[in-house]
């Protein structure tokens, strides 16, 4: 494959040869990255009001049940992913990354706009939560199919020496997402008061989210397509002919599918407990919803800031060293920082703390991800990935809040959610270890990265 930058901002995706190349324009690579926030965003929205979707759609007169109720259909959401990742995945690599994208986008308008409009508890009874739960199926089935059409087409529009830094345009549009819906939640918090955020407030923040659903489908409809299937057989040196099942064309890829299921286990464990400080922050530290709020706007800004660094330093010396420091660096940082946060209690300690070990996290996710994709041939790159990356959200993801809200409740220490993650994280940097490089430049300094990562 030939991948070059034009001039006019325009990205060449070719084989080389007889087929001529054709442009991916930023604008597209553009629309590719936001749409994926937009999914994110609408996505993770349900969280960080999880308090007050759990009184509208469960209440009780126990606090405690009530949120757990919430979290768990929070966690409903991550029952379809797996199978979103492989019918949604799977389409990317059979029919285009193009028209899997389109699809996911529009199946997480129709669960964002249903979850936002459906009337309380009160309003329709037992109707509302077997709605909420079923919209939640909805929006996880369509988040599976996100991650691994849109991941492939970003590293197959980036030119080879900067696959790193495009890689790591998912990584910020997500943090972005988290960042905004943390902003909204703030703004929100400081607006309305107690009740006016119970009523509707974590409504807007829902249909805030469908506003920008019609222009997002628009422009990824105008998308070129990235996949060009004359490249496979250069590009995949397990190339086979005939037709093979997914298991039967995963067979040469598994050890490298464990190993990214553990390492993204580390990383979406790391991720949900950051999430959960919002939840966190008010339940368990008693802080007011606008401060609770401010440490995700934090958390997120310093995970934005350091992606593209993390992955352009993993262009010039490798995705493996970047992500086993930075991974290690978290791991030393995770139990200070939670004892500080619960023995302060401050503000100013918590969103320093919660910056920190976001801003490792972020360095760390980055190189991993990048390497899963680009460790992977382009015939089964979107299914595979998008499959290896659900499972780990699906089975983790889904839990963790569920988790930690259950071991702080049954055990009284405020320090479970550290545990957790670091027990995580060390799984994590086991795989990173065993992971070899596969950073296209790694073979000048010795990495020998012409081969896939198996």
């Amino acid at each position: 494959m030939v991948v070059s930058v034009t001039g006019r901002g325009s990205i060449q995706v070719g084989s080389g040869g007889a087929e001529e190349p054709q442009p991916i324009r930023l604008k597209h690579l553009l629309a590719v990255v936001t749409g994926n926030a937009l999914e994110f965003y609408d996505f993770l929205t349900f969280g960080f009001f999880a308090i007050y979707i759990g009184r509208a759609f469960f209440p009780s007169d126990n606090p405690t049940t009530s949120l757990l109720a919430s979290l768990a259909t929070f966690g409903a959401g991550f029952i379809t992913r797996p199978i979103g990742a492989i019918v949604i995945g799977s389409m990317g690599d059979r029919v285009g990354r193009k028209p899997a994208m389109v699809l996911s986008f529009s199946l997480m308008g129709i669960g964002i706009a249903g979850l936002a409009l459906t009337p309380s508890y009160a309003q329709i009874g037992m109707l509302a939560p077997a709605l909420v739960i079923l919209f939640r199926l909805i929006q996880g089935f369509a988040l599976g199919g996100e991650v691994g059409p849109t991941t492939a087409y970003v590293l197959e529009a980036a030119p080879i020496r900067y696959r790193g830094l495009y890689s790591s345009l998912q990584s910020m549009t997500q943090e972005v997402a988290v960042l905004v819906a943390g902003l909204v939640g703030f703004v929100l918090a400081n607006l309305l008061d107690g009740d006016q955020l119970q009523a509707w407030g974590w409504r807007v923040a829902m249909l805030l989210g469908i506003v920008v659903i019609p222009f997002g489908l628009y422009m990824r409809r105008r998308l070129p397509e990235s996949l060009h299937r004359a490249d496979d057989a250069a590009l995949a040196p397990d190339a086979t002919t005939g037709v093979l099942t997914f298991g039967e064309r995963m067979k040469p890829w598994r050890r490298l599918a464990v190993l990214g299921l553990m390492m993204l286990t580390a990383g979406t464990i790391g991720s949900y407990v950051s999430s959960y400080m919002t939840t966190y922050a008010i339940a368990t530290l008693g802080m007011p919803a606008n401060i609770a709020f401010g440490v995700t706007v934090i958390g997120s800004l310093f995970a934005f800031t350091i992606a593209p660094l993390s992955g352009s330093m993993s262009d010039r010396v490798g995705r493996k060293p970047v992500m086993i420091v930075s991974a290690v660096l978290l791991l030393c940082a995770i139990l200070p920082a939670f004892w500080l946060i619960n023995a302060h209690r401050t503000p100013f300690v918590l969103y320093g703390a919660m910056a920190l070990l976001n801003l490792l996290s972020a360095a760390s996710f980055v190189p991993v991800l990048c390497a899963l994709t680009e460790s992977l041939p382009p015939r089964i790159r979107a299914g595979t990935l998008a499959t290896i990356y659900a499972f780990a959200i699906s089975i983790f993801g889904g839990t963790t809040q569920v988790v930690i809200t259950w071991l702080i409740d049954r055990t009284g220490d405020p320090m479970a959610p550290a545990w957790y993650w670091t027990g995580a994280l060390t799984v994590g940097i086991v795989a990173m270890v065993k992971m070899k490089e596969s950073a296209p430049l790694a073979d000048r300094h010795g990495g020998g990265a012409s081969q896939p990562a198996i």
